[in-house]
């Protein structure tokens, strides 16, 4: 059996958590989390894969169990985020990873990308949206409101998204059966996104989200020019991030890999062993 590390790092003078599992020597896959979870959100599928490669789960900074100082402390942006994440990767000695991004995960993604075209082997993505086609009005029109205009009004409507039952929503909407999800999920989130300051770096979050459809063009000219392999993979009941989110990758990756799995926004949750083989398969044959 697969034995799954779990180690922290100080990058920047912050203190970083880290999934890692697998052959050092192996090909190096990268798992980016979205929100509110953390690397928990691959508890499942880091087993799955790390007989082949050498899986790496961070938390990013204000997630999980890294450190998540306050917005008086740390200036919390997708690049700031990124940065720390790049700064991981090289304490690790990775300079060539396949990554696996979803909601947030993305953005951080796709500037790793961008900041360093070279380093990609292989893009999977399940729920990380990279199109204005992905977004699902339902699931934004309160972070849209808000990054428009900061008002008591327009935050007091974002902040219903900090709520338990709003984070059960995400996990549960789309899902089949439901009961296949595990109420230590949203309960395990619920209580990190909960700790004192913590709503002010999601608000923070939410609003610097703008910044990251501005990317869009430039990571689609990225997709064009450097052929690197895409497989999207994604719960077809996302009320977040819409299948359209996933169609939209063929425009522009060479031969992208499309799967609509039934399954919502935390696909993991409900369809792991059918993610786990399409990755697997999807490697083998495209790295």
């Amino acid at each position: 059996m697969v034995s799954v590390h779990h180690r922290y790092a100080t990058v920047a003078g912050r203190r970083l958590f880290y999934r890692e599992a697998g052959n050092v020597d192996a090909p190096v896959l990268v798992l980016l989390h979205g929100y509110p979870t953390s690397s928990f959100m691959f508890r499942e599928l880091i087993p799955l894969l790390a007989d082949r490669y050498r899986v790496i789960a961070p938390d990013m900074l204000g997630f999980g169990f890294s450190d998540a100082p306050t917005v008086d402390e740390f200036d919390y942006t997708f690049d700031a985020l990124a940065e720390l994440t790049a700064g991981l990767l090289t304490q690790l000695g990775v300079t060539r990873y396949a990554i696996y991004v979803q909601d947030y995960g993305a953005p951080i993604g796709w500037r790793l990308a961008l900041r360093d075209p070279q380093a990609l082997t292989a893009i999977i993505t399940q729920n990380g949206n990279g199109y204005d086609a992905g977004f699902v009005a339902e699931g934004w029109t309160a972070v849209w409101n808000y990054q428009r205009e900061q008002t008591p009004e327009t935050e007091a409507d974002l902040r219903t998204m900090l709520t338990m039952e709003a984070i059960k929503w995400q996990y549960v909407t789309g899902v089949a059966d439901p009961s296949v999800v595990s109420p230590d999920t949203w309960t395990h989130d619920f209580a990190l996104v909960s700790r004192r300051g913590n709503d002010a770096v999601q608000l923070k979050l939410f609003l610097d989200y703008a910044t990251n459809p501005k990317l869009y063009p430039a990571l689609h000219e990225y997709l064009r020019v450097s052929g690197v392999p895409v497989l999207a993979v994604w719960g077809s009941g996302d009320l977040i991030f819409g299948p359209d989110g996933a169609r939209a990758f063929a425009d522009d990756a060479a031969d992208a890999e499309i799967h609509l799995l039934d399954g919502g926004h935390f696909l993991l949750e409900s369809a792991v062993t059918e993610v786990a083989a399409l990755i697997n398969d999807f490697l083998s044959r495209r790295l």
